[in-house]
């Protein structure tokens, strides 16, 4: 398996070098740009695997290069900022990040959260991996295939992340049951929850944005207040 390459972003230099040390201890390459624009050159030119992005950077700041790498790229981006406040971190998801990492930040925890996204984006994006039932679960407009784990609504492609792809495989194999927020972000992220509550919701705004005609008023992706999520079951 090719050895995965990292991309480190941000406009301080000596971050840069300090985060790039500790990942190439861990065994992967790494990629470095110094703003959301060399950001953007890098992805184009070379096969980036996860994306470290720094927020407040010149010419580009890491927001809006989060946003354009969506357009084209599912690439697990995590977000480095000293912004800690709940908010900051909930602008960061909306805007298609899968995780939020707040500076000054323990290495060992960013190792971590590295290995956790890497290993989630290698496999949903490995077309390779079969699914033992091998089979398209549908519900109304929506399809998805458990053998290429890919979404579909009214047989055109969902382009989701690597995360939403987790939250909705979950939900879809399990249609109609109800998952505590808490649940969801265990057995997506791997990790356990605490104070999840607005990490998850962000990514089912996300994912209801993308597959409901009027996300205001769901008729798939549906909340039972108090309890959690689930997907109806059509």
């Amino acid at each position: 398996m090719e050895t995965p390459c990292i991309l480190v972003v941000d406009d301080d230099r000596e971050i840069v070098k300090a985060i790039s040390i500790n990942l190439k201890n861990e065994g992967y390459r790494v990629a470095e740009a110094y703003d959301g624009m060399q950001a953007l050159e890098a992805i184009c030119s070379q096969d980036i695997h996860l994306i470290l992005l720094d927020i407040m950077m010149p010419r580009l700041d890491g927001l809006s290069a989060t946003m354009k790498i969506r357009q084209e790229k599912n690439i697990p981006i995590i977000i480095l900022s000293a912004k800690s406040e709940d908010s900051d971190k909930i602008l960061g998801l909306s805007m298609g990040a899968d995780d939020y990492v707040t500076k000054p930040f323990n290495p060992m925890e960013l190792m971590a959260r590295v290995k956790s996204q890497l290993r989630r984006y290698m496999t949903l994006g490995d077309v390779n991996m079969k699914d033992k039932n091998n089979t398209v679960i549908r519900t109304g407009r929506l399809a998805f295939d458990t053998e290429t784990r890919t979404l579909t609504a009214d047989g055109s492609p969902v382009r989701l992340t690597a995360t939403e792809t987790k939250i909705v495989e979950l939900l879809m194999k399990n249609m109609g049951r109800i998952f505590p927020a808490e649940e969801i972000y265990e057995r997506v992220w791997g990790e356990v929850a605490y104070s999840v509550e607005n990490t998850v919701m962000v990514h089912i705004r996300r994912i209801r944005e993308k597959i409901e005609i009027n996300p205001r008023e769901p008729e798939y992706l549906k909340v039972v207040w108090g309890i959690g999520y689930k997907i109806e079951k059509i």
